[in-house]
């Protein structure tokens, strides 16, 4: 019986172990640094399937030596150029139309709006569910973080 405890509380350790490995791994996110052609595999040879503008967020899921795999906002996996990355953080808005704040509050004055798939720059995490960013023109507030994509 003590060795089938030991091996439970073996397992166990192993468990914990596993999963506070994964919870430690955070997601990377990164923009594209120019206009670059997304693969379908990690080679030049591979089939170019479109290109994706300057700024957009991705999901870094791999990294090769000269390629990097990542997730875009719909989901879709390809491979893209590591030199095309930039550390630049940026998010691209998810909802119909989207309300920053001037400050992180539902009741704060609106600074801009915001349409579906407008790429703004990430600042800041600013806590209870909201991110400070900044539009191209200039223009900062705080978007809800449920409103966007690669935070």
């Amino acid at each position: 019986m003590s060795g089938l405890r030991a091996i439970s509380r073996a397992l166990g350790l192993a468990a914990v172990l596993v999963s506070s490995t994964s919870l430690a791994q955070a997601i990377e996110y990164r923009s594209v640094g120019q206009p670059s052609i997304m693969y379908d595999a990690p080679s030049e040879k591979g089939k170019r399937l479109f290109i994706v503008a300057a700024g957009t967020p991705l999901e870094v899921v791999v990294t090769l030596d000269k390629w990097v795999k990542v997730r875009d906002a719909a989901g879709a996996l390809t491979w893209v150029e590591r030199r095309a990355l930039s550390d630049k953080r940026t998010v691209q808005v998810t909802a119909p139309r989207a309300s920053v704040r001037q400050n992180p509050a539902d009741d704060a004055p609106v600074a801009f709006e915001a349409a579906k798939d407008v790429v703004l720059e990430f600042v800041a995490q600013s806590g209870n569910g909201w991110i400070q960013v900044r539009h191209k023109d200039g223009s900062s507030g705080y978007l809800r973080v449920t409103e966007a994509w690669g935070v």
